[in-house]
């Protein structure tokens, strides 16, 4: 997991924003460093992920405890997600209408095609799954919903930016350049191509670029003419999705899912 830049007492961020609260940010900063499948977490980690003082961190983790967000344990001596947060992930899934409209034409991509198919919301420089779908045939990896994916390089993630003014894209990029360091040139490449690709075909391809054996396409869904903007993926196991089946039959499909969730989405506002 790649280290943000240390939150300081006297440095906000954004620079010198007299209404950013840093010990907010800190506090929801230690939340996202619980990844997938890790269930415990020490104050030592916590700041070695954050970049957070330790001494902050216990105080933060201790707060956060109080409230219901985290979950201590005695024993270890480490903390793990607690209610409070599970909470807050229902409200939010249960105000996402689009979960409702996308699943039935997600289902049956995913069923037609023995893939992953997902919608997909940014989290700072990361993709989560707020829905996810699975045919039934064997497939590498199965991801639901909460699962985070890195944004560079992934479709999703790649659609999502294509999908953005360019204004808030360059500013995420130059985000994902400082986040990533030396390894950003490389990444910068397949981001522009994927740009390439949204230009040409209209959905993004990701062959290899996240994990060797996992191939995907996406394509964004722009929501509320550009204020909100989501992204919808079709992967698998890369042996079975050539660049040729992505092209001419995988993205285009996935362009028609997309364009009747979105048609359902204007019709039931139209309600």
């Amino acid at each position: 997991m790649n280290k943000p830049a240390p939150l300081d007492d006297d440095q906000t961020a954004p620079a010198k924003d007299r209404n950013f609260v840093t010990a907010l940010a800190r506090g929801l900063e230690l939340l996202r460093a619980f990844g997938t499948g890790e269930e415990y977490l020490g104050n030592a980690e916590l700041s070695s992920r954050t970049g957070i003082p330790r001494p902050t961190v216990s105080r933060l983790t201790y707060t956060l405890t109080q409230l219901g967000y985290l979950r201590h344990n005695t024993r270890l001596e480490k903390y793990r997600l607690g209610p409070g947060i599970l909470a807050l992930g229902y409200r939010f899934l249960a105000n996402q209408g689009i979960r409702e409209i996308a699943r039935p034409f997600m289902q049956q991509f995913a069923e037609a095609t023995d893939c992953n198919v997902s919608l997909g919301a940014a989290d700072n420089t990361d993709m989560v799954y707020i829905e996810s779908c699975h045919g039934s045939g064997p497939l590498i990896v199965r991801l639901d919903v909460g699962s985070r994916l890195p944004m560079a390089t992934t479709a999703i993630g790649r659609a999502w930016l294509c999908g953005l003014p360019e204004v808030r894209r360059e500013a995420i990029l130059a985000e994902l350049a400082r986040e990533h360091g030396s390894d950003w040139p490389t990444l910068e490449k397949g981001i522009r191509r994927s740009q390439e690709e949204y230009a040409r075909y209209g959905f993004c391809l990701s062959e290899g670029d996240w994990q060797s054996q996992i191939s995907a396409v996406a394509t964004p869904l722009i929501l509320e003419d550009g204020a909100e903007v989501m992204a919808i993926n079709c992967g698998g196991a890369a042996h079975r999705l050539s660049h040729s089946i992505m092209v001419d039959n995988l993205g285009p499909r996935l362009k028609e899912v997309a364009r009747r969730i979105l048609g359902e989405l204007q019709h039931g506002n139209a309600r």
